[in-house]
């Protein structure tokens, strides 16, 4: 079932980046280079990032 606001937020990248404790810019490469399997979407030009898929992110604990 596609997500949607109703049962998933989505944050911007500068949000995710502080959940993440990185900077924006460091998000800003994984996405280029697919370093890490942090899933993005653009609205208007910005990176926005599911919640979900944060806490899941950091719940495979792959960022040392």
């Amino acid at each position: 079932m596609p997500r949607t606001l109703n049962n998933d937020k989505h944050v911007s990248r500068v949000e995710a980046a502080s959940i993440l404790d990185k900077s924006p810019g460091t998000l800003a490469v994984w996405a280029s280079t697919k370093k890490y399997n942090l899933p993005f979407f653009k609205i208007g030009g910005e990176a926005r990032y599911w919640l979900s898929d944060i806490t899941n992110f950091l719940n495979a604990d792959l960022v040392r």
